[in-house]
Parts: structure tokens; sequence; C-alpha cells
């Protein structure tokens, strides 16, 4: 009889703990104070930490917020690069650039796919382009060009050299070394 007694004691007492609904657990949900990353900034964080499936999403998320500007191009246009998708890389650096003439690292990464694409004399007009547009004052597409025209210069061009490797640039002066991992 006490243990029945106690039961009850401790389903009543458990009862005036109140509905639970405090206690539940429950997935995360939008932030609904409505401040976020800019989705350009984290994409560009996630290609330096070489998460370019992750980076080309935030890329994707910036572009249905800001549209698909010169910034979201060549940024799409850089992961797709990353992630060896050359051709559409190349179309959406394409359009970046002419969106935005002046878009110096956009023409400089477009530079690049038509290295990776074998298309070195046009890759060296597009470098000799991004140089210009840059005033001359980015080291890393005055690199780039020069690694162009020596291939250009002499077909044979070693590609086993640790200056062979073309770099891609993102507005403000971040860059990513393009490399080739060979299987």
């Amino acid at each position: 009889m006490r243990f029945a007694l106690f039961i009850a004691g401790l389903v009543a007492l458990s009862a005036c703990g109140g509905s639970g609904e405090a206690d539940r657990v429950y997935a995360p949900g939008l932030a609904q104070r409505g401040d976020t990353e800019d989705q350009l900034v984290v994409g560009h964080r996630l290609m330096a930490a070489g998460q370019y499936e992750l980076a080309l999403d935030a890329f994707t998320r910036a572009a249905g917020d800001q549209g698909f500007n010169a910034d979201t191009l060549s940024a799409l246009g850089s992961a797709n690069l990353r992630l060896g998708r050359l051709n559409q890389a190349e179309d959406l650096l394409r359009r970046a650039v002419e969106e935005e003439p002046d878009f110096a690292e956009a023409w400089n990464n477009l530079g690049v796919i038509l290295m990776e694409q074998g298309q070195t004399g046009e890759a060296a007009q597009i470098f000799r382009r991004a140089f210009a547009t840059s005033n001359g004052e980015s080291l890393v597409i005055r690199d780039n060009l020069r690694l162009a025209l020596a291939k250009l210069d002499d077909p044979g061009y070693s590609d086993s050299e640790d200056t062979s490797d073309f770099r891609l640039v993102q507005r403000g002066g971040g860059q990513f070394l393009l490399t080739r991992e060979d299987p």
C-alpha cells in the first residue's frame, strides 16, 4: 500500500513540472532576426578551405539573393573550375566579363580556364587584358601572363615546373592556387 501511495505521489509531482514544452529539443530553423552572413563571403571562405562543392552552394545562394551580377557569376565560374567543370566555368566567366568589362579578376580566371583547355593563344590575350585592367598592379595576374607567354613561345614548355601553376583570384585580393594533381 505504501508503495502504491509513493508511486501516485511521484506521478502527481511530475505533473506539476509544467507542460514539458521547454524540455523538448527542436532542430534549428532559419534565423528569425534576418541577420545572415553574405553568401559570397561564405563561399570565398569555403574556397580557401578547399570545400568547392559547399562554396558552389553558397555562391548559388548569393546569386539567388543578389542576382546574376559579375561577382556572383565570377564566383560560380571559379568554383566550377575547381570542380573540373571547365565548360560551365568558361560560360559563367565569359558572362561575368560581359557584365563588367573592367573586372580584372574575372578576366584572369577566364584565362586560367583557357590554359586548362589548351587554348594558350586566347589565354595569353585574356591575361593581357586582365593585366591591363588591373593597371599592372596584380602580381598574380602578371605571373599568369608570364607563364602563358612562355608556354605560347615554347609549346614544349614543361608543366612539371613549380612555376607553371596558374592562380585564380577573387575580387579584393584573395587568391586560389590552381594545381594539377597527378593520378
